[in-house]
């Protein structure tokens, strides 16, 4: 950074504490989170797992190829067996046609044609949500 010295002073106070403190209001919550008993913890994996697998089977019955994760709360699909191909279409058409929405996949790749047949789904939502949304989506598109 070029500036006068007085900035380049403030710049790099803030930038020290930044790296070695970041998020510090996380850092509280962080601390509350850590005071929680273990079974909070098995009951949020339990309902996290619940719900992708209500997501991941309602997806597979409206013909979308899933890819279950392990670890986020996305589900990524392959949109092709439905007879599309690109993502961003198929996402700017999705809540016309099933009043849900979905995110492509080609916006998180370098190359866009690599990630076009594929999009994602959230399930970090009530559960009677993502049972409406399998619902809508198997009214549009299952054969």
């Amino acid at each position: 950074m070029t500036a006068a010295p007085e900035l380049v002073t403030a710049v790099r106070s803030a930038k020290q504490y930044l790296t070695y403190v970041s998020s510090g209001p996380f850092q509280y919550a962080v601390a509350e989170a850590l005071a929680l008993p273990d079974s909070y913890f098995a009951a949020f994996r339990e309902d996290m797992l619940a719900k992708r697998d209500l997501l991941s089977a309602g997806l597979a019955t409206a013909g979308f190829k899933v890819f279950r994760p392990a670890g986020t709360y996305f589900v990524t699909t392959d949109i092709r067996p439905l007879g599309e191909t690109d993502g961003f279409a198929f996402c700017r058409a999705l809540p016309e046609r099933a009043d849900v929405v979905a995110i492509p996949n080609a916006v998180f790749h370098d190359h866009k044609e690599a990630g076009a047949p594929y999009v994602r789904f959230a399930f970090c939502t009530r559960t009677e949500v993502l049972a409406d949304a399998a619902e809508r989506l198997r009214k549009v598109f299952a054969h």
